[in-house]
């Protein structure tokens, strides 16, 4: 508070570490005395936003901390009289204040306003006294009064007159009475037990009617001010004729209780006088006399039954007494009086007012028990058992309720809060009195909880496995990782990232750091990885973040990406790979061909077939085994040098293949196994379509320039035999070459087909020349004779 910052300044200004531990045990002390009440008074009738106090230096808080502390002023009740200026620390009236209104049957008016700071929270009680100024006039309920007086009424007779109401107080308020000058009448002041002057009209010599039958006078009324306010009213005094009795009641002094709420009509006391005279001089009615205003309007009094019954509503909270004077006039003129006192009794009739004061909107999941939330007011304008309150909170909530002083409550947390349980509250305060009937009153508090980071991501497994096929794409997404966090905001925001763990080597595996999901940077070879693991961490946006871990197994799925290699016989063996006597019966095993598959699985599965062999019925080879047996049993005709090719096929999806060549030699006795087995036939080439491909072209070519040489013969021999006479013409030393990339001359091809095979091999090329008729000329370079015959037979035992 105030106090502790005096102290702090206190020990900054003498540099004394002591003195400011003294101070502030000072302050400690003084704060569990109780809290200092300000106090200060203001004329009524001010001008608006007149200076009532210096609330900064008066409290010795520097400005800056009236702002900095959210400094503020509250009026009890429910309008704000007074206004604080956080800049220069002036209290000021927010409206020109009428003392008579604010409290209008009170002889004192003070209005209580408190001060509340903030960080930390502290409370000042202050009290500003409204002093009275003389500014209403004393007022008589009547501008004029009649008497009736008989005239044998004796000297020294009194004569009660209505008396002047004085808003103000004190000594602005009613003081003193004045008659105008007469020969019969004086004025007797007096003061009644609850402080209020009356008068009386005191007769001082007897009247006579005959003489004088009505008598005028001025009442003047005086209050104490300066200078002084009057007021007036005329006195008609009636002399009348003789009466010699007046009208006498039952009771000088009517006391009688009535509830608040009580109903209009309702009787409350009924006075009767009673007059022994007879006709209309014992005749009595009854009037309101020396009666407030506000009393004749809560209250009707019947005059010819002197019946008193309630005419406004009663309010204990307002007035809790009522006092009237009835007079009782007799029809001779006589009077009497008597007085009434009602006195009002509480009922429970105002539910307690809830009134916050501060509110903090949000607090921190992690604050710590006892944190104030709120503080608030609880006001019951009843008495007694039926003003006292008490408050409570509806339902099992982590908050409860601490009374501090003067009817104010602060609410505080009394358990550990969780956002992620319970993201806000709505706190029902209830305020309920302790009359018979009891009345309550509710106030909502909505209490946000705001989040902490108090929770680490959680992955949805505690490992993923994922699976990937080898030779795959590069940046490859195979599968995602997801993990959640409890918290809100950015302390929900997940970031995910691969752990490196040192000595190890980083696997090409990429995690995106927002979705989770996981990619493959590099093709992966299953023959080198088969399976890898690595740890995955997820943390969240906090500060400081929190994060867990996670792991990632990739198991990498074979491919049928390898072709099958033949250990034996050897792939670049040139010599006999195998003997086989002429002798041998059928199953006689040959060879056994070895071969592996790099590949896992069915694409390591190999089978063996025979792709082609010199005499295919002679061999066959074992499907999984891979075993060359004989067929049959060999004969004399077989061939003694065999070539057998065999395929190698694994079980892949499509599946891969390689061939095994084994020489085989089929001997009479082991003792010709000195034999080398020649490579007649190179290996089968991968390639045969496309060799019959070539050879069909090649072929069609060749047709085609051998029709354009007949038909260039053909007309040859025309154009000779047209024209003897010229010179015969020479045949052109080159064919025209087709625009069809046709080769420039004819070429003969002698082709060999192996039995057996599906594949030609080319045994001998040479072109082809044209032939002429015998006694032709010569053409440039060319013989005279024909050779086609001898170059034909030639070429073919060339062939041979």
């Amino acid at each position: 508070g105030w106090l502790f910052w005096r102290a702090k300044e206190c020990g900054r200004r003498s540099g004394d570490s002591k003195r400011q531990v003294t101070l502030f045990i000072l302050f400690v002390f003084m704060c569990q005395i109780g809290a200092e009440t300000l106090r200060y008074s203001l004329p009524e009738e001010m001008e608006r936003d007149s200076f009532v106090a210096n609330i900064a230096k008066d409290l010795g808080v520097p400005l800056s901390q009236l702002a900095a502390r959210k400094a503020r002023v509250v009026s009890e009740g429910n309008e704000q009289v007074f206004r604080l200026n956080q800049n220069t620390g002036v209290l000021t009236a927010k409206e020109s204040l009428d003392r008579e209104e604010i409290c209008p049957q009170s002889d004192t008016c003070t209005l209580v306003f408190k001060i509340f700071f903030e960080n930390p929270l502290q409370l000042i009680r202050g009290e500003v006294e409204i002093r009275d100024v003389n500014d209403n006039s004393p007022v008589f309920p009547e501008k004029e009064m009649v008497l009736e007086i008989l005239e044998t009424t004796s000297p020294g007779s009194r004569f009660p007159l209505e008396s002047a109401q004085d808003m103000d107080v004190g000594s602005n308020g009613l003081q003193n009475y004045s008659l105008g000058s007469n020969p019969h009448f004086s004025l007797a002041i007096g003061t009644g037990k609850d402080g209020v002057k009356y008068v009386e009209l005191v007769l001082q010599r007897q009247m006579d009617r005959e003489e004088q039958g009505e008598l005028n006078l001025l009442l003047t009324a005086i209050d104490g001010g300066s200078p002084p306010r009057s007021g007036t009213a005329q006195i008609r005094v009636v002399v009348l004729d003789a009466n010699d009795n007046i009208p006498v009641f039952e009771r000088e002094f009517y006391e009688v209780r009535l509830a608040e709420n009580s109903p209009p009509e309702q009787l409350v006391v009924r006075v009767a006088a009673a007059d022994p005279d007879e006709g209309s001089n014992g005749k009595v009615r009854y009037t309101f006399t020396q009666t407030s205003e506000r009393s004749r309007q809560l209250f009707k009094l019947n005059p010819a039954t002197g019946e008193i019954r309630v005419a406004g509503n009663l309010d204990f909270e307002e007035a809790k007494t009522h006092k009237m004077v009835v007079k009782a006039t007799d029809g001779g003129g006589l009077s009497a009086h008597c007085k009434v006192q009602v006195e009002v009794l509480d009922v429970n009739d105002n539910a307690p007012e809830i009134a916050l004061t501060s509110l903090t909107a949000s607090i921190p999941e992690d604050a710590p028990p006892r944190t104030v939330v709120a503080l608030f007011s609880v006001r019951d304008r009843d008495s007694g058992d039926n003003g006292r309150a008490e408050c409570s909170i509806d339902g099992d909530l982590p908050f409860s309720l601490t009374p501090t002083f003067d009817n104010y409550y602060e609410l505080r947390t009394n358990a550990a809060l969780d956002r992620e349980s319970k993201a806000q509250y709505n706190i029902t305060i209830t305020a309920m009195d302790w009359g018979r009937t009891r009345l309550s009153s509710r106030e909502s508090i909505f209490v946000q909880i705001s989040d902490v980071n108090d929770n680490p991501p959680e992955f949805t497994q505690e490992i993923y496995t994922m699976s990937v096929t080898e030779n795959n794409s590069p940046m490859l997404r195979i599968g995602s990782m997801n993990a959640t966090d409890a918290d809100a905001g950015k302390n929900a925001r997940v970031n995910y990232a691969l752990v490196r763990q040192e000595g190890k080597e980083q696997p090409d595996v990429s995690v995106n750091a927002e979705t989770g999901d996981v990619y493959i940077l590099r093709p992966l070879d299953y023959e080198k990885v088969r399976d890898f693991e690595l740890t995955v961490s997820a943390s969240d946006g906090g500060s400081p973040p929190l994060s867990t871990q996670a792991l990632l197994r990739v198991v990498v799925r074979d491919e049928n990406d390898n072709t099958p290699v033949v250990l034996h016989p050897p792939p670049d063996s040139s010599s006999a790979g195998e003997l086989v006597p002429r002798w041998a019966q059928s199953d006689y095993l040959v060879a056994k061909v070895v071969a592996v598959d790099a590949d896992a699985g069915q694409n390591a599965w190999l089978s063996y077939e025979l792709a082609k062999a010199t005499e295919p019925g002679l061999f066959r080879v074992g499907l999984h085994s891979g075993e060359g047996r004989t067929a049959r049993a060999v004969t004399e005709r077989d061939a003694p040098r065999q070539r057998v090719v065999l395929l190698v096929r694994d079980r892949g999806q499509p599946p891969r293949s390689a061939t095994a060549t084994l020489a085989v030699a089929l001997v009479d006795g082991f003792s010709e196994a000195h034999l080398r087995v020649s490579e007649e036939a190179p290996a089968a080439d991968p390639d045969g379509p496309l060799t019959l491909y070539l050879i069909a072209s090649l072929a069609c070519v060749s047709a085609l320039f051998l029709a354009t040489v007949v038909a260039a013969a053909v007309v040859k021999v025309r154009q000779v035999r047209r024209s003897e006479a010229e010179s015969l013409p020479t045949f052109p030393t080159t064919a025209p070459e087709s625009s069809a990339g046709s080769l420039p001359r004819g070429y003969l091809y002698d082709i060999c087909f192996a039995a057996g095979t599906v594949n030609s091999e080319f045994r001998f090329l040479r072109p082809l020349f044209p032939c002429f008729p015998a006694g032709l000329p010569p053409g440039p370079g060319e013989q005279r004779s024909s050779v086609c015959s001898q170059d034909a037979a030639n070429l073919g035992e060339e062939g041979d």
